[in-house]
């Protein structure tokens, strides 16, 4: 296909933008003057995720990809392409996580989270180089986790993967600084939405240990995250890259011994 003329507005791709976060994250982009292309394996949710987007008035280019398969990478960044003749910003946030015990889990099911994760997020943002390189202030943002440089048990097929990502954020963001590139993560906490809660909190006594685990002592919003990556894409960052920035509400951080000060009572107790 031949690209078009260039687009006069910026242009953002997001991966797993039809729901949830990525979902946010796009109306976030839209509301700041992009225009947007998003990508899902679901094209049930892209349509609902584009005709969202719409209302807050930006053009939006729905494909369907599976972003474990080259090909369909490839042919997702040339309707980009086509569609609008650049690309400034790309948000590797499509992922896939359920719970599961190492010792069980699948050779299907491994595959499957890595795929998604770690293969996808490397390449949408090799397809997307050639285009990025010619943006304005190109940016990449990848959504990991924080588990990525801790511990992920139960999850250890998304913590492995989130991990390489990680790695793969700096490694970029090294390699593509040369050309303007500047390469960042986002590690958002628990977020509650309609796929987590499918997927990952899926009792009222798991949704209750996590949010006791968070010094914050709440779960984060979609559209938390979505300021995060508004942020790191804008000019304000533009010394910025090779970063991870944590949205957890001190997830990471632990409470330690906290939680048994505060049955204690020493907590709230006057200092001696």
């Amino acid at each position: 296909m031949t690209a078009g003329p260039p687009n006069p507005r910026p242009v953002a791709l997001v991966t797993g933008g039809g729901t949830g976060i990525g979902r946010a994250i796009a109306a976030g982009l839209a509301e700041d003057g992009f225009d947007l292309a998003i990508a899902s394996r679901s094209a049930e949710h892209l349509q609902a995720g584009a005709e969202e987007l719409r209302r807050h008035g930006a053009k939006v280019l729905a494909v369907p990809t599976d972003v474990r398969l080259p090909d369909q990478v490839d042919r997702l960044i040339e309707s980009v392409r086509s569609e609008f003749g650049r690309l400034d910003v790309l948000v590797n946030n499509a992922a896939g996580n359920f719970i599961v015990p190492a010792e069980k889990m699948s050779p299907n099911g491994w595959r499957a989270v890595v795929g998604i994760v770690l293969d996808g997020t490397f390449f949408c943002s090799r397809a997307a180089f050639p285009l990025l390189r010619g943006g304005s202030h190109p940016s990449i943002v990848n959504i990991i986790a924080a588990y990525a440089w801790m511990a992920g048990p139960g999850t250890a097929h998304s913590a492995a993967a989130k991990a390489g990502v990680l790695a793969l954020t700096r490694s970029l963001a090294v390699e593509w600084a040369r050309y303007g590139i500047r390469v960042n993560a986002v590690a958002p906490g628990p977020v509650r939405t309609e796929g987590t809660d499918h997927q990952l909190w899926i009792s009222d006594a798991i949704v209750e240990a996590v949010r006791r685990g968070v010094p914050l002592g709440r779960f984060g919003t979609p559209e938390e995250i979505a300021d995060s990556v508004r942020f790191l894409v804008s000019s304000r960052a533009s010394y910025i890259t090779g970063q991870v920035l944590a949205v957890d509400g001190g997830q990471w951080l632990g409470k330690g011994v906290l939680d048994l000060l505060d049955a204690s009572g020493l907590v709230d107790a006057p200092p001696k």
